[in-house]
């Protein structure tokens, strides 16, 4: 499974964007698609995920009202739309693939075998 993720930029704050992971190679509806996000200094911190089977969602709280995550009808594209952004989001986004067959489950980083490169957005105040 290959992950590209893209639509990053620069807002300023209460802005909005929209990125957008394609999703390319089998997987099945066992699978979990999550974005991730890692600012300067920080760790790496689970934003959203969406699963495959049911499309049911999960947010962090920082994000939740503000993020929407989808798929397109094909499962080919994942989205993350960002409304209301805030300095404090200015981060590398990345999106991951979890398949479900290991012992961690979303929202663990440890649950994803496949990643794309990051995206950086940057909210200015």
């Amino acid at each position: 499974v290959q992950l590209q993720a893209s639509g990053g930029g620069s807002v300023q704050a209460g802005g909005s964007l929209r990125l957008s992971c394609s999703v390319r190679g089998r997987t099945t509806p066992d699978y979990t698609l999550g974005w991730f996000r890692q600012a300067p200094e920080k760790e790496r911190e689970f934003v959203a995920h969406i699963k495959w089977a049911g499309g049911e969602t999960r947010y962090a709280d920082p994000v939740k009202g503000r993020f929407t995550i989808s798929t397109d009808n094909t499962k080919t594209t994942v989205y993350l739309q960002m409304n209301n952004l805030k300095p404090e989001d200015t981060a590398v986004y990345t999106c991951g693939a979890s398949s479900g067959r290991l012992i961690y489950w979303s929202p663990d980083p440890f649950a994803y075998e496949y990643w794309g490169q990051g995206t950086l957005v940057t909210v200015s105040s």
